[in-house]
């Protein structure tokens, strides 16, 4: 549990997020956290809430939001992913994601940077592991697997271990002497992220890394309703049947998701951040009632 002091710096953290995205000209936005209808997405487990789910991400809606005509929009709120319990993982935690009309990945990469840096300057008490002076650092996925592991990105891929080499022979280095974003995924990874214009084997998407804990999962958006609704099918494909959710399309935002010519958006996890700024090594440490303060 929190206490006093600490409950205060978690107040002063979020006003000054939602008052730097207030700044810039964001719109803060609310959405549904019971959701008929998830992103399909193999490595996720939903949490049920009767005939619906609890988000494990507010994305569809934002981006049926920028469909409608917002231009720039931010939510703070809290998701639910099942089974996800340790010291950087917990299944109710608290996400920022926002989202650009007209913008790409490298748009977001600013916005991290001002938005680190404004923090920083908002919590002076505080003491963040490493410098956020500009230039922060940049790598590509080729270049992380280059110097750090044993194996290519495409060969990792197709041995099913891109996820464990990039957790344990890549994350560890990343961030270490100021934050460090991790670019250009193979497109298999894609999500629901554009390709990269030129190098169509590559997907505008890239992580956020501070002292080996990832922050942020950002992107270029795919618009292209067509293509998102064969990566979604690619997905239901290799689900388990017995994960729990409905193997329907979210046909509305698919049909928003054509009313929309270029965006970028982005997922950050605020817990992890204030983890960071607390000098703390567990996300238990950083919100107010860890899961074992609960009762079961």
């Amino acid at each position: 549990m929190l206490d006093k002091k600490r409950l205060h710096k978690r107040a002063a953290f979020f006003q000054a997020i939602r008052f730097f995205f207030q700044s810039q000209g964001f719109l803060e936005v609310d959405t549904p956290i019971r959701q008929p209808l998830l992103i399909p997405e193999q490595n996720i487990v939903p949490v049920p809430s009767g005939t619906h789910f609890l988000q494990s991400s507010p994305e569809l809606y934002m981006k049926r939001l920028l469909a409608a005509g917002c231009e720039k929009i931010f939510q703070v709120c809290r998701c639910f992913r099942y089974g996800e319990r340790g010291r950087l993982h917990h299944e109710e935690f608290v996400m920022l994601e926002w989202y650009r009309l007209d913008a790409d990945y490298t748009d977001l990469m600013l916005d991290c940077e001002g938005l680190f840096c404004f923090l920083q300057s908002e919590m002076a008490d505080c003491t963040f592991p490493v410098p956020l002076h500009e230039p922060w650092e940049r790598m590509t996925v080729a270049q992380a697997f280059q110097k750090y592991c044993s194996v290519s990105p495409a060969r990792a891929i197709q041995q099913n271990r891109f996820d464990l080499l990039l957790v344990e022979e890549i994350e560890p280095h990343l961030g270490k002497e100021k934050p460090a974003f991790l670019y250009d995924y193979p497109l298999e990874l894609a999500s629901l992220a554009r390709p990269k214009p030129g190098q169509p084997k590559l997907a505008e998407r890239f992580e956020l890394y501070v002292s080996g804990v990832e922050l942020a999962n950002g992107f270029s958006e795919l618009t292209d309703p067509v293509l998102q609704r064969s990566r979604f099918e690619e997905e239901y494909a290799k689900m388990d049947a017995g994960s729990g959710r409905p193997e329907k399309m979210p046909e509305l935002f698919l049909q928003d998701l054509g009313r929309i010519d270029q965006a970028a958006g982005i997922a950050m996890g605020m817990d992890r951040l204030f983890m960071l700024f607390l000098d703390c090594d567990s996300l238990g440490d950083a919100v107010t009632f860890s899961p074992e303060e609960l009762d079961m």
